[in-house]
């Protein structure tokens, strides 16, 4: 199995919630690490894990994110992470797979359906100021998925007159994933600004 590293700057995890009962609320996680194991030849018995920064949760409104860190929500106080393992269980077709993952919010671990697909690799040049340091192979994955909040305990509601209410239910997610190959990562160096992502003075061309 070949082991490849999420890039955090290039991961995201999307969600959306209906509001009021008439629009869509969307919002994003950023702070994701993770790694994928996976061999072409064997597929389906490829492995990725991963965990998010509960707390960099952004929806472009402050105080409606504040509301989302509270207890009534993430409690981010006392769950700062989300984590999920998963699996493939099915090739669908040549780019598409059915998968499972084991996702946990709030201490809560559910397991939950996706759907992948297979977004394809690219040799990409990595670069220290004007010394190439070689390539870096790079594959990119979509998950989609569903999942009633509730089975997680993310309870808040409130009701609307009508019957309607705040916040839907069912919430909709989609994972985008870039990955870098370790064995590259090892051999260019590029590890090094890998493990330090927050360092401002790193240099390169392709924004690692």
């Amino acid at each position: 199995m070949a082991t490849w590293i999420f890039e955090p700057g290039h991961t995201e995890a999307e969600f959306r919630a209906r509001h009021m009962m008439v629009t869509w609320v969307r919002g994003l996680f950023k702070d994701i690490h993770g790694r994928l194991e996976l061999d072409w030849e064997r597929c389906l018995e490829a492995m990725f894990t991963g965990e998010i920064d509960a707390a960099g949760i952004w929806t472009g409104q402050a105080e409606r994110d504040e509301h989302l860190r509270s207890a009534d929500f993430f409690d981010v106080e006392n769950h700062p992470k989300i984590t999920f393992a998963g699996h493939f269980t099915e090739r669908t077709g040549s780019t598409a797979f059915k998968g499972e993952v084991e996702l946990t919010i709030r201490g809560v671990t559910r397991t939950v359906g996706l759907d992948v697909h297979y977004l394809g690799e690219w040799k990409t040049p990595f670069w220290v100021g004007n010394e190439s340091k070689g390539e870096l192979r790079r594959i990119g994955f979509e998950a989609t998925a569903r999942i009633n909040r509730h089975d997680f305990g993310v309870s808040w509601q409130d009701e609307i007159p009508g019957g309607g209410v705040v916040v839907s239910n069912e919430i909709e997610l989609v994972l985008d994933v870039e990955a870098i190959l370790l064995e590259d990562l090892e051999r260019t160096g590029a590890i090094e600004y890998y493990r330090d992502q927050a360092r401002p003075s790193r240099s390169s061309r392709e924004g690692f």
